[in-house]
């Protein structure tokens, strides 16, 4: 008679991540192992999030379409289930159309740029997604550091970080390279 091979620990954590239902607005990512659920973003982290959307949709050198909710099925940490992200915003070229017929959790592939806006009581934004956008190949990831006033752009992936970082405080430009090829100004977020 034949078994079912057992569950492992990663199948039920995986199983209970997927069936979470959280409160309105609210959001859960799984992230190196350990579920996070995050209320809805205060006012000050959506200004910012929209003065980083004005300025990649008005000078962009490459057209791009964005998304503020699309959940990331991202390579795993060694030892860990799949990360399960939904990033502030994703941005792909829309040449692409990547959003379009996209499951609920779809890999990296073709994503420009992720950006993570830190919220009131920052929890994995830093660290951890960092190394799970790098993992699965996400050529630039934009933090928006609201406790240091900073905005970092990470660059060049490779295994579990980025190569280049970037760092602009509040107020001075921050280049962004091609496919943006624009400067993402700062000063409205003073």
């Amino acid at each position: 008679m034949a078994h079912e091979p057992m569950p492992t620990q990663d199948d039920i954590l995986l199983e209970g991540f997927l069936a979470l239902e959280t409160p309105t607005g609210f959001r859960a990512e799984l992230i190196e192992g350990e579920i996070a659920v995050t209320p809805p973003p205060d006012g000050d982290h959506e200004d910012y999030l929209s003065l980083v959307f004005e300025q990649v949709m008005q000078l962009s050198a490459t057209a791009m379409q964005f998304s503020g909710h699309k959940g990331l099925l991202l390579s795993h940490a060694a030892g860990q289930p799949a990360d399960h992200v939904i990033p502030d915003a994703t941005i792909a070229p829309r040449a692409l159309r990547l959003f379009r017929g996209a499951p609920p959790w779809m890999p990296g592939d073709g994503v420009a740029m992720v950006v993570e806006v830190t919220s009131s009581k920052p929890h994995k934004d830093p660290v951890a997604k960092r190394h799970g956008y790098a993992r699965s190949g996400i050529p630039l990831y934009l933090l928006v550091d609201r406790d240091k006033s900073t905005v970092t752009l990470f660059s060049e992936p490779e295994g579990e970080d980025y190569l280049n970082t970037h760092i602009a405080p509040f107020g001075k430009p921050l280049p962004l390279p091609a496919p943006f090829s624009f400067d993402l100004e700062t000063t409205d977020f003073l």
